[in-house]
């Protein structure tokens, strides 16, 4: 029986794919740049198509650029000849993804497209194939050695199919201003949604912010911070700018006896930690377990950072419940 060195299998492998991947990554030309405008501009989806190992690789593309702000589907071309070609008009764009460009299944669907004027882009490594002399963008993928003995088996080609995907999808995103704050609303869960979830996600807004005027006594204030339920108060001075925040622990403290007559000014701490609306919520966290306080005010500032105007509180409870740890 003969014995295989299967690290070494394994290693040669990667090491024709990774050739594959050199040889697409000179091959974008202009066709690419004109495929990332018009799919920018669509007004409707992008339809996705291919058979075989290309169109399992079309599925992936076409979840990658939904879950990035480009709406796609993946439309199987056998499907579509029995009456599936009704779900693409006259706003959408076909993206068909074929090595050779030559699968006879295809022919039904770039016909339709053609005969009803809706854009088609190809994606395929035969300049002369059925598909690219069809194609309105016409892609050409560079031919590659297949991974294995004897080069059947489709390997560095759908490698290479599906890294050109993920250029695509990048590409759409650089081009239509995709930012992390766009992914989390198409993401809202799992660890990346809730990693990305902003402090004004779940900071406290409106009459619930515990707001005071320095110029209270601390026996009100005290009532106060009770009926807010917050164990904190922001407190703010006569234009309404924050000018300091006291928490039930500074309270705890000190003796009651002592501190209920005075003003809040005179006892609150001065230059509080603030943290935009716009930051993650887990930096909020880290601020917090950093200097060892439950509250974070939500500010914007005004006149570079001596007038604060508060618009809300996080506290640590809210982001916990969040699940971010």
């Amino acid at each position: 029986m003969r014995n295989y060195n299967y690290k070494k299998i394994a290693k040669n492998v990667i090491a024709v794919e990774i050739a594959a991947l050199k040889k697409l990554n000179k091959s974008f030309n202009n066709s690419f740049s004109k495929a990332i405008d018009l799919i920018a501009k669509c007004r409707g989806k992008i339809i996705l198509a291919g058979i075989g190992k290309s169109g399992l690789i079309s599925r992936k593309i076409s979840a990658t650029l939904s879950s990035v702000g480009t709406p796609s589907f993946y439309l199987n071309p056998g499907e579509a000849a029995h009456g599936d070609l009704g779900q693409i008009n006259n706003k959408d764009i076909l993206l068909i993804l074929s090595y050779s460009g030559e699968t006879e299944e295809l022919k039904n669907i770039i016909q339709y497209v053609n005969r009803f004027g809706i854009p088609l882009i190809g994606v395929a490594s035969k300049k002369n194939s059925l598909l690219l002399k069809a194609s309105d963008i016409r892609i050409v993928l560079p031919e590659v050695r297949e991974a294995g003995e004897g080069g059947f088996v489709p390997t560095s080609s759908t490698t290479m199919q599906l890294a050109f995907g993920d250029a695509l999808a990048v590409a759409l995103m650089y081009k239509k201003k995709f930012s992390k704050f766009n992914f989390r609303q198409l993401h809202p869960a799992g660890t990346l949604g809730k990693m990305l979830t902003t402090v004004e996600d779940l900071m406290i807004t409106g009459n619930k912010i515990p707001l005071i005027n320095e110029e209270k006594k601390m026996g009100e204030a005290v009532n106060y911070m009770s009926k807010k339920k917050l164990g904190s108060l922001i407190v703010l001075n006569k234009k309404k700018f924050v000018s300091g925040f006291v928490s039930d622990g500074d309270i705890r403290r000190q003796s009651k006896k002592d501190i209920i007559h005075l003003k809040v000014k005179d006892f609150m701490t001065k230059n509080p930690t603030y943290i935009d609306k716009n930051a993650l919520a887990v930096k909020a966290l880290k601020i917090m377990n950093k200097k060892k306080i439950t509250s974070l005010i939500v500010a914007v500032t005004k006149a570079g950072k001596k007038q604060i105007k508060a618009t809300g509180i996080i506290h640590i409870h809210e982001i916990i419940s969040a699940g971010i740890k």
